[in-house]
């Protein structure tokens, strides 16, 4: 429809469209909607919780954390106000993972066969390892993982690929910081590191059950690969121009796992609350119960 500028054509629009002069007026003077109100008081929430995620959090995080807060709003609502505002979570990208496992060790059975879930804590954990880049070359992550909450209870930052420094120490970080009951399920792929004998006497000196998957098979480590595609993603990838150091690398990567995932990233696959959230409400429950 044409802008009507002079008030010759202003009164012929109103007479087209039988719409009364004092009508019109009323409307140009009429304030914003509750809705329209509403929307942008939600739009400051929603830019506040996108800037401490370290614009990292889409509209289904978003949305969880806002309601935890007693804030009304549905996920379309704050998807929409997010897509008509820019508000977009940070670009993803690929990981390459690699894996050395052509070696003459043994090579333990699958006790996962698939399951991504467990009942309790400390039932089983999962382990990889990966690399990552700096000016000064590659370090590499070692993780452990509880399979109940996604909490990273163990993990390590070495030069090397040597068991003693990359799946041993972070076992043993694990074990001191989660003192777990003997019998846990230990998962990992084929990697030398874990196949090793020396690796082998810790896991028993702990009493925990060896798991490996199968030749091929990706899936049982799958939560595993996701935390390293998630840390590449949030954090490695946004580091323009790459880490200088690997001190600043392994410094920036606890600060990572302990102050963030940890403590405060939201996963979706635990209702949207983090993994200390998560374990929590468990023990919570455990001893409500007992």
């Amino acid at each position: 429809m044409k802008f009507y500028k002079n008030k010759y054509s202003f009164e012929k629009m109103c007479q087209i469209l039988k719409v009364d002069r004092s009508s019109y007026y009323k409307w140009l003077k009429r304030g914003k909607s509750k809705r329209q109100q509403y929307n942008e008081e939600l739009l400051v929430l929603i830019r506040q919780e996108y800037i401490k995620s370290g614009c990292l959090y889409g509209s289904p995080r978003i949305t969880a954390v806002l309601k935890k807060n007693n804030v009304a709003c549905s996920r379309p609502r704050v998807a929409r106000l997010m897509r008509q505002n820019n508000i977009v979570s940070k670009i993803k990208r690929r990981y390459k993972a690699t894996t050395d496992s052509m070696h003459k060790y043994e090579v333990s059975t699958n006790l996962l066969e698939k399951r991504v879930t467990v009942s309790k804590p400390n039932e089983v954990w999962v382990s990889d390892i990966t690399y990552i880049p700096t000016k000064e070359g590659f370090i590499y992550l070692t993780t452990v993982m509880d399979l109940y909450n996604r909490e990273i209870v163990g993990h390590s930052k070495s030069n090397s690929l040597t068991a003693i420094d990359t799946t041993m120490k972070a076992l043993r970080n694990a074990c001191i910081k989660r003192r777990p009951y003997t019998g846990l399920i230990f998962h990992s792929d084929r990697g030398v590191q874990y196949a090793c004998n020396d690796f082998r006497k810790l896991l028993n000196s702990y009493g925990m059950k060896q798991s490996m998957s199968g030749k091929g098979n990706c899936y049982d480590n799958a939560v595993c690969e996701s935390f390293f595609k998630t840390l590449k993603t949030e954090l490695i990838y946004q580091k323009k121009g790459g880490y200088k150091s690997k001190e600043d690398a392994r410094r920036e990567i606890f600060e990572y796992i302990e102050c963030f995932y940890n403590s405060k990233r939201l996963h979706s696959a635990l209702g949207y609350n983090s993994p200390r959230e998560y374990l929590e409400k468990y023990y919570r429950g455990y001893y409500k119960c007992a």
